[in-house]
């Protein structure tokens, strides 16, 4: 047995202040005088004797009740695993789940209510002088400090549902990060969560120096069908044309989803429906179409019925539609009549032609379709900028000059991971294959002829073998590619064996031609993603925006705002709205009066699954000296006190004590050895 306060026991030298009463019996007799006393001699031994032995029971009441009472201002205690500090000050971390799935039901009324009233109970089990954190999904800067027990209960009074989805390695390394400034005090961490499936996939590493305790609240299971994402088949959104917009659904439950309305709204306007039966733990996709749209941002919102989860039955997106598509032409000097003509058919596009040493870097990223023609040798400058323009999502179509010079060609290409020309080839050919698998070409043709007419070469200039895995759009018959594509960074670089140049090919007059270079611009949208995802896309990459000091980006909806991060870097600009965003939602990013993008945010929809870590699963993934406690209507204050300080044994020393002050008091009124009969004289 051990004690929190062994400096009380010093007060057990108080035990000697009724031994000495016992010891000397101040009290004054008075004399009475007989004439005759040897009939009384026998009776007056025998209550002596019996009075001896009650004033003996009173003094060792008394003793034992002083003696408890003052081993219970000492704390004894039996020692337990996490009680070898006992009697220094605490500093405990306890995390409060607030995600999404903490608002189902369970008997207590939500998970969060639930998770409050435990971390409190916590508190209550640790001293006045403890200090403690408390930790939610939102990680908080003002969360980094220790708080008293009375500002730890505001505090835990105060949260609230987060978007934010945390994973139980990050909360303990957090929980850690503040542990450790703490090294003199006895260290504990607490986590209260439904702890879902979703939070944890492999062993968690805790600091051996720091007890920590997780602390499961179970709900019922409960059938959920959420939207995981969205996205549009066209990479290129033009005025008034049909739109297809995939969705895919999932059933998180084990039981099938029948019949779950869908619609789909644009602008406010309802623009599709649909009704949905998935089966259990499945994913589902399904294309719904719309069109009618004008120029301009486009917020989207597809709505689902399903009760009683319902904070993923809504799902944001958004998109641009473009009145015209701006395209660069870049030419040694000489504008190309192929290339003028093909953008000059469709008022879509917007051609812009610039001569290879006028080109304005700053300017390349806002356009979607960069294409490269009878350039002699790219310098170095315009060869880097290209780069980093398709590295970032950029596409680039390079026709080789009649007169290229083959190594220069090839550190440009070679750099973007792409095929260059090695040598010219003068013996003729024609193109012997399309690769209708291609996006290029895919669902292009309703039907394919068995000879169809393609290019024919009279000289070409052979490609090398790249790495990985070139999109061969138009082999020759030799086998070697005469028009294919290479994945570089985030982008794409078309490279063709001929020149436009009817020198060498049919290819600036054939069929294929117009449509191969449309096809491959309206695929070549670099539009902002059509979703963020709240607490997980933190950084924002849009296109170049210009600002001073007086011209601030302001993200805005309805009558909230926040200005965010802004940092400018080749090309780009990067928006960090880190954890300014907390509700789901259209956003729309302004500079000052002029909106610049609208952005879609949703929640994670790593919460929809309400599928909970089972204890077997907790054994093996956290480290054995790890406490788990199943939530239940037990008060937590018991099992804390006995987890960090064993069992406890200050309130048996208080019953105790009683006792033996009630045993005095009953031996005083009612044990009266004088009132024993006395003998007759004969």
């Amino acid at each position: 047995m051990h004690f929190i306060y062994p400096a009380f026991l010093f007060a057990l030298v108080t035990l000697a202040i009724p031994v000495i009463i016992h010891l000397f019996n101040f009290r004054k007799f008075q004399k009475v005088n007989f004439s005759n006393v040897q009939f009384l001699k026998e009776i007056q031994e025998q209550q002596s004797s019996r009075r001896n032995l009650k004033e003996r029971l009173i003094l060792a009441s008394r003793l034992l009740a002083l003696a408890f009472l003052v081993f219970a201002f000492a704390r004894p205690f039996i020692p337990a695993q996490n009680s070898v500090n006992a009697g220094r000050q605490n500093a405990v971390s306890v995390f409060v789940d607030n995600s999404y799935s903490m608002q189902t039901l369970n008997r207590e009324g939500s998970l969060l209510d639930d998770a409050k009233q435990k971390a409190r109970e916590i508190a209550s089990a640790y001293n006045i002088n403890d200090r403690f954190q408390l930790l939610t999904q939102d990680f908080e800067g003002r969360h980094q400090r220790l708080l008293s027990r009375d500002e730890f209960n505001d505090a835990v009074d105060q949260v609230k549902i987060s978007p934010q989805s945390r994973t139980l390695q990050q909360i303990i390394s957090r929980q850690q990060s503040l542990l450790k400034m703490q090294p003199g005090a006895t260290r504990s961490a607490y986590i209260i969560s439904d702890l879902q499936k979703n939070m944890a996939d492999k062993p968690l590493k805790t600091d051996s120096g720091i007890a920590f305790s997780l602390i499961q609240l179970k709900a019922g299971n409960l059938p959920n069908v959420a939207v995981d994402s969205v996205w549009l088949l066209s990479a290129i959104h033009r005025p008034g044309e049909s739109e297809k917009l995939v969705i895919q659904l999932h059933n998180y439950a084990d039981e099938k989803a029948q019949k779950i309305p869908l619609k789909v709204l644009i602008n406010g306007a309802q623009k599709a429906l649909g009704s949905y039966t998935i089966a259990a733990r499945s994913k589902q996709n399904d294309t719904l179409s719309f069109m009618g749209l004008q120029a301009g941002w486009q917020q989207g919102e597809v709505q689902l019925q399903d009760n009683p989860i319902t904070f993923d039955n809504k799902f944001y997106f958004s998109f641009n539609v473009a009145q015209q598509m701006p395209v660069l032409l870049i030419d040694g000097g000489t504008p190309d009549p192929f290339l003028k003509a093909v953008f000059a058919a469709d008022p879509f596009f917007k051609a812009q032609r610039t001569p290879d040493g006028n080109v304005d870097y700053a300017a390349l990223n806002s356009y979607p379709l960069i294409v490269l023609s009878d350039i002699k040798a790219i310098s170095s400058g315009l060869a880097q900028q290209l780069k980093n323009y398709v590295s970032k999502g950029g596409i680039l179509i390079v026709f080789p000059s009649a007169d290229a010079q083959l190594t220069n060609y090839r550190s440009f290409l070679q750099a973007m991971n792409a095929a260059y020309p090695v040598k010219l080839i003068t013996e003729p050919g024609k193109v012997s294959g399309l690769n209708r698998q291609s996006r290029v070409f895919k669902n292009v043709f309703e039907n394919f002829p068995a000879n169809p007419d393609l290019p024919t070469v009279k000289k070409y200039f052979q490609l090398s073998t790249a790495q990985g895995n070139p999109d061969n759009l138009m082999t020759l018959a030799g086998g070697d590619p005469f028009l294919a594509g290479y994945n570089s960074g985030r982008g794409k670089v078309y490279l063709s064996a001929v020149p436009l140049n009817e020198d060498f090919s049919n290819l600036p007059r054939h069929a294929l031609f117009v449509p191969v270079l449309f096809r491959i611009a309206l695929l070549s949208g670099d539009d902002l993603p059509l979703f963020y995802t709240l607490g997980k896309d933190e950084t924002l990459e849009i296109a170049p925006v210009q600002i001073t000091g007086k011209q601030l980006l302001k993200l805005s909806k309805g009558d909230q705002s926040s200005i965010p991060d802004v940092r400018q870097q080749e090309g780009s600009t990067l928006i960090y709205v880190s954890d300014q965003l907390h509700q789901p939602g259209i956003y729309t990013l302004k500079k000052q009066d002029s909106t610049v993008a609208t952005l879609a945010f949703n929640d994670n929809r790593s919460e929809s699954d309400m599928s909970y870590l089972s204890p077997s699963v907790l054994k093996e993934i956290v480290p054995k000296a790890t406490t788990l406690i199943t939530g239940g209507n037990a008060s937590l204050k018991g099992i804390v006190a006995e987890t960090n300080l064993g069992t406890q044994l200050w309130k048996l020393c208080i019953i105790l004590a009683l006792i033996f002050l009630a045993a005095e008091i009953l031996l005083i009124r009612y044990f009266k050895p004088d009132m024993q009969a006395v003998k007759q004289p004969v």
